[in-house]
């Protein structure tokens, strides 16, 4: 599954990441000269092991970031990469605590609500944990799918890990016994590409997947409280847009109680408001931008940041006015973090024209009726071909048939 640029913030800090670096700024209008940026290539490698006949070391990886989050408090950044490791950050200030080695390469992770431990979901379907009191510390096999896994969560109050895998199922364990397994989500038809507790609600869960459906369930249950059709609500961007897609990153605004969509491979941003008193969550706005969108983020005190595939305004900020989304007029934190983005333009280079990162996970359909009619039908024709043929024996020579002369010349000996 490739990756391309991506966007986190938490507090006024913000991170945009691509290819094997990202660059942290500050969005503090006071905080002018915070800047950090990181390499994962300089990072500190594993020692290879196992090589090839040629003496060469058999896997290589490409140190392209995979995955990467803050801890709730800001107070810790975590990334995974393409070489297998897992990097642990301070932000207050920035710093590298501790360069990890986890056991395949991974496709999410979250922090813990206490900020004690890391989750990291791999490519294999298993969940290892890292403490992040004892930042070298090992890893700790937590639990296992049977399928590759496409997200992680934990519930506010770190009792339930929430897990989301290719094969359609989200699954609701037990933190403190994993193996304990206290309900399925089950309804999506397609992979299961995101997950998201609610932050004002941590009893109810949103879910996207390759099926094109926004659903809200009571996870502890496994009851769907709501599915929406996102192909029915999105207004056509392009002729040829893709038939199917999956949101790459949903996205809560606690302020407004909003809920922020975007459809991976489309310009489009889908704005839903989370109705509390009948849990339920109502379509309100698409927003449509002129270039393909990597990936939003809400900052509590300013809206939705938008990174996108743009060098002029590689960042812009959207907030409701009246009841209606409109961008942000250019101020002098935009200017600034957009000056920063366009210096360091070389970390989302990599990200440019990138394909859609989902496309190879939806399941292969094989029409075997169309070819199995069309042979039906010509060995039909050919049968009736053979009954014409002995129905009708072919004509004899021209001028007709002889007739046998009589006589004693006739009989023969």
């Amino acid at each position: 599954m490739a990756s391309c640029a991506a966007l986190a913030v938490c507090g006024q800090a913000l991170v945009v990441r691509g290819g094997s670096r990202f660059l942290a700024v500050s969005t503090a209008s006071s905080d002018v000269f915070s800047l950090f940026t990181y390499d994962c290539s300089t990072a500190e490698k594993k020692p290879e092991e196992n090589k090839g006949e040629d003496g060469r070391p058999m896997d290589q990886g490409s140190d392209m970031i995979l995955a990467s989050t803050f801890s709730t408090s800001g107070s810790y950044f975590a990334l995974t990469d393409d070489s297998k490791r897992l990097i642990l950050f301070r932000t207050k200030p920035w710093q590298c605590l501790s360069v990890r080695v986890v056991v395949r390469r991974c496709t999410a992770l979250t922090f813990t609500a206490s900020e004690e431990r890391v989750l990291v979901a791999d490519k294999s379907g298993d969940v290892y944990s890292f403490s992040v009191l004892e930042p070298h510390g090992g890893g700790r096999l937590e639990l296992g799918h049977l399928s590759m896994l496409l997200d992680v969560a934990v519930s506010p109050d770190d009792r339930f890990v929430l897990t989301a895998d290719r094969d359609e199922k989200i699954r609701v364990s037990w933190a403190a016994a994993p193996h304990s397994i206290e309900a399925f989500c089950l309804g999506h038809t397609e992979f299961v590409s995101r997950i998201l507790v609610v932050p004002s609600h941590p009893e109810l869960l949103l879910s996207s997947s390759g099926d094109c459906t926004l659903r809200l369930w009571e996870y502890r249950s496994g009851r769907q409280l709501q599915c929406c059709d996102l192909a029915s609500l999105q207004e056509p961007v392009e002729p040829q847009g893709p038939k199917r897609f999956a949101a790459s990153r949903i996205a809560f605004w606690a302020q407004e109680s909003c809920v922020a969509l975007l459809c991976d491979s489309l310009p489009v941003v889908l704005i839903f408001h989370f109705e509390a008193s009948g849990q339920q969550l109502a379509f309100r706005q698409q927003l449509t931008f002129p270039h393909r969108v990597w990936d939003v983020a809400f900052e509590e005190t300013q809206g939705l940041w938008v990174l996108q595939d743009c060098h002029e305004s590689p960042l812009v900020l959207w907030r409701p006015v009246r009841g209606q989304w409109q961008s942000v007029p250019e101020s002098a934190v935009l200017q600034r973090l957009a000056s920063h983005l366009r210096g360091h333009w070389a970390i989302l280079e990599g990200s440019v024209g990138a394909a859609d990162g989902f496309r190879s996970l939806y399941k292969a359909t094989f029409d075997n009726m169309t070819s199995y009619l069309k042979k039906k039908e010509e060995r039909l024709l050919q049968q009736l071909e053979k009954q014409q043929r002995r129905k009708s024996p072919p004509p004899g020579p021209p001028g007709g048939t002889k007739k046998a002369r009589s006589g004693p010349a006739a009989l023969g000996c």
